[in-house]
């Protein structure tokens, strides 16, 4: 028997849809913003600091890359607040799961990045007489950003598809509204079709942009 598809029916829905997009869409831009933050001050300290500062920083990048995003976001909404006796909303567990996981990841890629650059550059920064942070911020930090952006980019896709996992602690996102609207019309198919288009037309253009910028990246180092 074949499926008759009927998209008319989620008409009336549009505006739950588009406001569980915007859920999406602010998810990501706050915890991309604060895993950025996160990531490029613990990227600095993994490279500058002693081995006393190294290894909480990378116990926390290994925990958080090596466990499952769902299991950290399971854990810090129903474990975290009975250890430190703390109410803490769904919405907050899932900022704070979110921008650390993406914060280890960004720490990497910054770290990586910098550490790209031969030690001859910092040495021509010496020779020229230049203090150290003068020499990372003109020299080094530039040249770095064109190893970094591509892998940041990506990163950031892949964080768009890890919002997806709020809907999981009933937070509002574009999956959540979407289950809601297919348990209303009991019409899945539709419904998880429109949703794929709307998250293939956030991350398409992101990976274009990646892909340009490697490129470009790839004929400059000719």
């Amino acid at each position: 028997m074949d499926y008759e598809w009927n998209f008319q029916s989620l008409v009336p829905y549009f505006e739950l849809l588009a406001h569980g997009l915007g859920v999406t869409l602010a998810f990501t831009i706050t915890t991309v913003c604060s895993g950025l933050i996160i990531g490029c001050v613990l990227g600095m300290l993994r490279i500058k600091g002693s081995r006393w500062i190294n290894i909480p920083i990378i116990a926390y990048i290994e925990l958080f890359r090596c466990t499952p995003l769902l299991v950290l976001l399971m854990w810090m909404y129903y474990a975290l607040p009975s250890l430190v006796h703390i109410e803490m909303p769904p919405v907050m567990a899932c900022h704070l799961t979110l921008s650390l996981y993406a914060g280890s990841f960004y720490a990497e890629i910054f770290r990586g990045g910098i550490e790209a650059i031969s030690q001859g550059q910092w040495n021509a920064g010496k020779a020229l007489g230049l203090p150290q942070h003068v020499t990372f911020t003109r020299i080094i930090l530039p040249q770095a950003t064109r190893i970094m952006i591509p892998s940041f980019i990506n990163q950031t896709v892949i964080q768009i598809k890890n919002t997806a996992l709020v809907s999981t602690i009933a937070v509002g996102d574009l999956l959540h509204q979407g289950s809601v609207i297919a348990s209303a019309i009991y019409q899945p198919l539709e419904v998880y079709t429109v949703i794929a288009v709307l998250y293939f037309a956030m991350l398409f253009p992101l990976t274009l942009v990646a892909r340009h910028i490697e490129k470009r990246l790839k004929s400059f180092n000719r």
